[in-house]
């Protein structure tokens, strides 16, 4: 015998031993339920996000809290598996109206410096009642994009997540959706 004896592990070695699968849990369960990263796969949202544009979800707040109407939400497309990203512009008990392309929330006109509204030009909608419980969404790019106009107001329940940025790439944007929910801006 040499005399030499192995050196017992240190608290600190036992620690680093379970830290890398706790990390690794911690991570899915934030991906799972809290934030999660996602790709823009249309222009529908255009100009505020673009195809390919890489944006965070916030998975969290519209398990607690009703949204609110200029949030930019990710929700299941009706009759579909696929999720999409749209911005909310009616809420339970509104009445909404497109008219010459402007769009107005319970007879306010509501201000968009996201729309082009040359491209809007002599495009009519509803108007149209919200019930309770659910969400008229609109893409911020009108002509291409599909939704509460196409399939209706969409259930709260179905909303999976608010994008809280847009972290790729980089380039200066508004909040995609604020913090709260502003008045409507009367022209």
């Amino acid at each position: 015998m040499s005399g030499l004896t192995a050196a017992k592990p240190t608290r600190t070695a036992a620690r680093a031993h379970w830290l890398g699968p706790v990390a690794a849990l911690l991570l899915l369960l934030a991906l799972l339920f809290v934030a999660e990263p996602m790709r823009v796969g249309s222009a529908s949202m255009a100009p505020t996000f673009a195809p390919g544009d890489q944006v965070v979800v916030d998975k969290l707040t519209p398990r607690m809290f009703r949204p609110h109407r200029m949030d930019v939400v990710t929700a299941k497309v009706p009759g579909a598996r696929q999720s999409m990203l749209k911005r909310v512009l009616g809420v339970g008990g509104d009445t909404v109206a497109i008219e010459d392309g402007v769009l107005y929330v319970n007879g306010r006109l509501v201000a968009e410096p996201y729309v082009d509204l040359r491209l809007m030009d002599s495009v009519y909608f509803g108007p149209v009642e919200v019930p309770q419980g659910t969400v008229f969404l609109l893409g911020d790019n009108r002509p291409t994009s599909i939704d509460s106009r196409s399939f209706g107001p969409v259930p709260e329940a179905d909303i999976s997540g608010l994008v809280r940025l847009r972290w790729w790439p980089p380039r200066p944007s508004p909040s995609p959706s604020p913090a709260h929910d502003p008045p409507l801006e009367v022209r």
